[in-house]
């Protein structure tokens, strides 16, 4: 009788030993106040939505984990690209979790390029470059025959060829096929549209996609640590993504951390402990990257308050409708994605 006792509670320790088994990790980066109840941040929506009640202690990480009973794990990294990065590491590390079959869902708001799409818009990148590696001149010392003082790392001028390779965590490509397979699902989302958002894309009428409602689309994004804005930076910004790409991405958002969160991931695949090839990148847009028709860019940086935008809540809205969509797909089939990714 005590020797099957005690075998029982060995039994038991070492199943709570047993790392818990994750389906989907929801990475976002920012949070305002609490996980629950008050003013959201990009946190809150998924914490109340997806019902990720248990909170599960991550002292090595920003924020606490949140958890739901389908294996869907809510994470919070802290803005900008270091704390990111060091999350995601601590996350993958942790030996609480199983997260070798675990699909990540990266949902953040960010600005966008009139060009591409309007406010409250959603887009799923392929591609993901960084904006901070390289080396820069101040634009008063900018040589006449240049177009930016942004110059690529290891290189004397602007987009000098050829480029240089291997990368050093420059780009970032997500699997292709996974790409598609999120954005045929979601496409047909509706979006969030407002009055406010009505009147600010009014503003930008030379553009033909920006007064357009919001709509999900594919798109690539751009991530720096830097705040930056204004129609210049914008062009700046496509020709940095073509020129990292080789022509095959087009920049439409500007955020901050998911190049951080990537090169953990490549990291964490390198040691067996996810499977990069599951990550997809989902952003929405809260703001425009550039000034309206008709003023300057001091001008519209003064008026562009973070915490304020037209699109600061349905971006937020955007990011849970169409990231819920993937997620709820992943979980409810979770027997056919598994062991293979979608198609």
């Amino acid at each position: 009788m005590i020797a099957k006792l005690l075998g029982a509670m060995c039994c038991a320790l070492l199943c709570q030993a047993q790392p818990i088994p994750v389906k989907v990790v929801v990475v976002t980066m920012f949070e305002r106040g609490a996980d629950t109840g008050d003013q959201p941040g990009e946190f809150q929506y998924w914490v109340e939505r997806e019902k990720l009640d248990r909170v599960i202690p991550f002292p090595a990480g920003w924020r606490n984990l949140r958890m739901n009973e389908q294996g869907v794990l809510g994470m919070c990294t802290g803005i900008g690209t270091a704390r990111a990065a060091a999350s995601v590491m601590a996350l993958g590390l942790d030996p609480r979790f199983d997260l070798t079959k675990a699909y990540w869902v990266v949902a953040g708001i960010a600005g966008i390029d009139p060009e591409d799409a309007s406010l409250g818009s959603a887009a799923w990148a392929e591609y993901v470059v960084d904006g901070d590696l390289g080396h820069e001149i101040d634009a008063r010392e900018i040589p006449a025959d240049w177009k930016t003082g942004m110059i690529p790392l290891r290189k004397s001028k602007p987009y000098e060829l050829p480029r240089r390779t291997p990368d050093e965590g420059e780009i970032y490509r997500l699997t292709p096929a996974l790409v598609d397979w999120a954005y045929r699902l979601t496409r047909g989302v509706k979006l969030e549209d407002t009055e406010a958002m009505q009147k600010q894309r009014a503003r930008y009428a030379s553009r033909k996609n920006a007064v357009r409602p919001p709509f999900v689309l594919k798109g690539d994004t751009m991530s720096s640590s830097t705040f930056w804005h204004g129609r210049k930076l914008s062009e700046w910004a496509n020709d940095w993504m073509r020129y990292h790409s080789e022509g095959k991405a087009n920049y439409v958002t500007t955020a901050m951390e998911d190049t951080g969160t990537l090169q953990s991931l490549d990291f964490l695949q390198a040691a067996g402990k996810v499977d990069r090839s599951r990550v997809l990148v989902l952003r929405t847009a809260s703001n425009f990257d550039q000034q309206r028709d008709g003023i300057t860019a001091p001008e519209s940086l003064a008026e562009t308050k973070i915490g304020s935008y037209a699109a600061y809540i349905p971006a937020l809205e955007a990011a849970w409708r169409v990231g819920h969509v993937v997620v709820r797909e992943l979980v409810a089939n979770w027997g056919r994605y598994r062991n293979a990714l979608p198609q």
